[in-house]
């Protein structure tokens, strides 16, 4: 049975120091001639990525001991602490049953929705580089963190893959006239060190600031951000997550008057360079009301 509990207390904090991390985060290399980013394909195996990025320096702030202060509908993302059932993350059947279950439960009980339809999950633990390993096999299976800048759903993207999902038209249509959102649950499988994951305070990203990006996934022709390096843009991270650390990451949400979109990145901690590749696993879920 899982146990959810969004909020923090003084006994989930460590008496160390903030560890900010002064690091660099890649953004897309806008041309500036107009043209469309290259698209990402992935499928039989492997994921074909040559769309350019350049690195920017930044600092990302260490928010652990204020994790209340940031929320889904505020800022884009939010912290909370929920134990689950399942520990290695090795058994796909197990995590499509009753991590699964736990997910949608815990989304209940933290915005409210009436219904949780869970698309993919994805778990990582690769290194790095991953995506320039195996050039001449399956590349997935070395599946590690994504360390460009981005996120998952444009705008135009949500509703493609809610239509996706649901494709009977007529209640895809229905969907769509309630508030409906696309949320990541990000869960750490292992305490992370090396490559920790960043998100960006909604409010510093301006719209502008996103380019639509084609990415096909098997058969599914979506649609996500890429970003323009913006200096302006605030990046935070919890320092240390451990597997009942849980950061909720919203992709899209169709209510224009919240946080509607977080950035978010894989990036490098200097201080943990050398440590074992991280482990981590992400759900999708798409949150009907």
């Amino acid at each position: 049975m899982q146990k959810a509990s969004p909020r923090f207390d003084d006994g989930d904090l460590e008496p160390n120091h903030k560890h900010h991390v002064a690091t660099t985060l890649n953004y897309w290399d806008d041309p500036g001639d107009g043209s469309r980013p290259t698209p990402i394909f992935i499928g039989r195996g492997r994921v074909t990525n040559k769309r350019p990025h350049l690195a920017h320096g930044f600092v990302v702030t260490d928010i652990t001991g204020d994790e209340d202060k940031y929320s889904l509908d505020t800022h884009g993302f939010q912290y909370c602490r929920h134990e689950s059932s399942e520990t290695e993350f090795t058994d796909e059947q197990a995590i499509r049953s009753g991590y699964y279950e736990e997910c949608q439960q815990l989304l209940k009980d933290v915005t409210g929705a009436t219904r949780i339809h869970i698309f993919n999950h994805k778990v990582r633990r690769g290194p790095t580089q991953w995506h320039h390993l195996g050039l001449h096999g399956n590349n997935l299976a070395n599946r590690g963190p994504v360390t460009r800048t981005h996120v998952d759903q444009s705008y135009a993207g949500a509703e493609l893959r809610l239509r996706w999902e649901f494709p009977d038209p007529k209640e895809a249509d229905e969907l769509l006239k309630r508030r409906y959102q696309i949320i990541n649950i990000w869960r750490p499988i292992e305490t992370i060190l090396k490559d920790p994951i960043a998100v960006a305070d909604a409010n510093s990203v301006p719209d502008s600031d996103l380019v639509g990006a084609e990415m096909v996934e098997e058969e599914f022709r979506g649609e996500s951000w890429v970003v323009r390096h913006n200096p302006n843009h605030r990046w935070h991270f919890k320092y240390r997550m451990t597997s009942q650390d849980v950061l909720l990451i919203k992709c899209f949400d169709s209510d224009t008057s919240l946080a509607r979109r977080a950035l978010h990145s894989a990036f490098e901690d200097p201080a943990y360079r050398d440590e074992v590749s991280r482990q981590s696993i992400e759900v999708r879920c798409l949150v009907l009301y």
